[in-house]
């Protein structure tokens, strides 16, 4: 697969789009995401959801097998916004809503601290099995966007 594929909304305001199994979904699910949250004028914290949709889709190409595309699905709640990101692997995340035994990840370690930003930084977080795998999410609340001064 060269690229994403964008499939037709399940509601008019949500978005599912197939990446493709490889790091180079990382800045594409960002860029979607941008793009999914500029123009409301209530929106969820964009760098926020950047960056961990990041995460998400990081760990998703890392920590699973075979070509099959990621699935990305970004869907505006009442409340705020909902990503998604699907997966082949049926196997659930490590920690994701429980936090590790000793507190923090070793500092010394490259990895280990995505799923942390995740649980800290949302709302609400976590995973559910799907027919062909499973989906990790979060939520991020929806606040008044800033005005700029006069």
């Amino acid at each position: 697969m060269n690229g994403p594929t964008l499939h037709e909304p399940s509601a008019p305001a949500s978005w599912r789009i197939a990446l493709p199994h490889t790091a180079a979904a990382v800045p594409v699910a960002r860029a979607l995401v941008r793009t999914a949250l500029a123009d409301l004028e209530y929106a969820a914290d964009s760098d926020t959801a950047e960056l961990l949709t990041a995460e998400l889709v990081a760990n998703a190409v890392e920590h699973t097998s075979g070509d099959a595309p990621i699935e990305l699905v970004v869907e505006m709640l009442p409340y705020g916004c909902q990503v998604e990101v699907h997966d082949p692997d049926p196997a659930p995340p490590g920690d994701l809503t429980v936090p590790l035994p000793s507190g923090e990840p070793d500092p010394w370690q490259e990895h280990g601290r995505g799923l942390l930003l995740i649980r800290t930084l949302s709302a609400s977080c976590g995973h559910r099995p799907t027919e062909s795998g499973k989906a990790v999410w979060f939520r991020l609340p929806f606040v008044p966007r800033q005005r700029g001064p006069l």
